[in-house]
């Protein structure tokens, strides 16, 4: 679907050639906004509590009836790890914090997809599906996941997350800008 007007001044949109690619561009020589592409990004993740790992049973499309780990989209101006911690509370009642950033997946498409994975400290409470978005969750082991209908992408996170080789992506507390939102992560 093409943006045909602009979404900051309401103005007609016109195709011009920036950085090589055609894209569309506000007409009004006093705004000239650019439209960069339709993005999303999604966040997922992986918490582990006495050796077992929490799942959702998706209720919806995508992937309805699949086992994954907890997740959703971030909004506008919410940081990364509230939106994580946020999903996991909505979908399962467990509270948990962040570790750090174990997993990215790109996904390009229409609407370009990133999904950011992250390992997740359990702090308290017990699963409950939420009933519109999942309607099951639990803690499982491995060997309970090998009978389950589990989705592609949340078994190789399972199994990066088991064994790897590094502890990912962690959030650098001693950010450059600790007034802003602005969050920092990195090999540390």
């Amino acid at each position: 679907m093409s943006v045909n007007f602009c979404t900051a001044c309401g103005a007609p949109m016109e195709n011009r050639i920036i950085d090589g690619v055609e894209r569309r561009v506000c007409s009004s020589t006093a705004c000239g906004a650019v439209h960069w592409g339709n993005y999303s990004i999604g966040v997922g993740a992986l918490v582990q509590r006495d050796g077992k790992i929490l799942l959702v049973r998706r209720a919806q499309e995508p992937g309805k009836g699949n086992w994954t780990i907890p997740g959703g989209y971030i909004e506008q101006l919410e940081p990364i790890s509230e939106t994580v911690v946020r999903e996991v509370l909505e979908e399962t009642g467990i509270q948990s914090s962040v570790v750090g950033i174990v997993a990215l997946r790109d996904q390009p498409r229409s609407v370009h997809n990133v999904y950011i994975a992250f390992e997740m400290t359990y702090i308290g409470g017990e699963p409950v599906p939420d009933g519109v978005e999942v309607d099951a969750a639990g803690f499982f082991s491995l060997e309970e996941l090998r009978s389950m209908k589990v989705a592609v992408f949340t078994q190789w996170l399972i199994d990066a997350v088991l064994n790897k080789k590094s502890a990912g992506l962690l959030k650098d507390e001693q950010q450059m800008s600790p007034d802003s939102k602005n969050e920092f992560f990195s090999a540390l």
